[in-house]
């Protein structure tokens, strides 16, 4: 039985596909990195952290000084945290203004905090 040029094309490009598919995932992180900040809990200590931040310096914060302190405060973990900047502050606003529609700046979350 003699297979055909086409046919061995086939079977080499089957092959190679599965290679390379099996190198793919064993390159993959397959467990959670310690200094991974996106998870629900990282999400959720950030959060707190700039909640607590805007009520202990009062609401007439920008976003830059909020950062700032955020990033000063002693319960900022720099070594699980050290991707967080500006944009990853902005992103944080945004989900808390979403999630609280009442809110549509710094001011509004530290009245929100306070009543």
């Amino acid at each position: 039985m003699e297979l055909e040029t086409s046919t061995w094309m086939m079977l080499f490009f089957i092959l190679s596909l599965a290679v390379s598919i099996w190198k793919i995932y064993a390159f993959l992180p397959n467990k959670q990195l310690e200094d991974d900040d996106t998870t629900q809990e990282s999400q959720e200590q950030l959060k707190n952290l700039m909640i607590k931040v805007i009520n202990k310096n009062g609401g007439d914060l920008n976003n830059k000084s909020l950062f700032e302190l955020m990033i000063k405060d002693e319960d900022f973990d720099k070594k699980r945290f050290w991707r967080f900047n500006e944009n990853r502050l902005n992103q944080l606003l945004l989900h808390y203004f979403l999630q609280n529609q009442n809110t549509k700046n710094i001011r509004d979350i530290y009245e929100n905090i306070n009543n």
